[in-house]
């Protein structure tokens, strides 16, 4: 039986707000010339490559990483976790996957990081997409419940309008309590 080849990627690791966010895709058939990392499409292109990933990959699996395991692990280690979630999730036995930059999740499958795997491998250029459109619809969700924070603009990275009304009203239970920004916004 051949092996499926699984892309994955994480976002949000930059953050000062929220999980860290992972997912992992298996395209089999699907192809699109237009997969790009995330980062180098608009959001309204990221939003319908989503939607086309999601209608015709294999499988998608998104994990995740909460805030307090990032403050008790560490960005790197719950971005890991978060990975080995997401691929554990497509409950699929014979893969091999790719993920991008340069260390891997423990996970019991034959798995290479590539640096920047999410601008040279479709799997992992979808994954980066799907991972990108998750967690930035949490963000949107998240800026419901916290409206001063502005998360629907600066999805949680630590722009300066973030930082602003960080120091102005304090950290909620969402703020990743280990970085800086944070700890000084106390």
């Amino acid at each position: 039986m051949k092996n499926y080849l699984v892309g994955a990627d994480e976002v949000g690791r930059g953050c000062l707000f929220g999980p860290v966010i992972a997912a992992a895709v298996i395209l089999g058939n699907y192809n699109n010339f237009e997969l790009k990392d995330s980062k180098k499409l608009s959001e309204k292109k990221r939003t319908m490559l989503f939607s086309d990933i999601k209608k015709n990959a294999t499988k998608i699996s998104i994990g995740e990483a909460s805030v307090k395991e990032i403050d008790f692990l560490n960005i790197k280690e719950a971005s890991l976790l978060a990975m080995k979630r997401a691929i554990l999730g497509l409950k699929v036995k014979n893969i091999e996957v790719i993920v991008d930059g340069i260390d891997i999740p423990k996970i019991n499958y034959p798995c290479k990081a590539i640096i920047k795997a999410d601008e040279k491998i479709s799997e992992v250029m979808a994954a980066s997409i799907v991972a990108k459109v998750h967690r930035d619809n949490l963000m949107i969700a998240f800026s419901k419940k916290y409206p001063d924070f502005s998360l629907e603009k600066n999805k949680g990275y630590p722009t300066k309008e973030h930082l602003n009304i960080l120091k102005s009203l304090g950290p909620t239970e969402y703020h990743r309590k280990s970085f800086k920004p944070v700890l000084d916004a106390r």
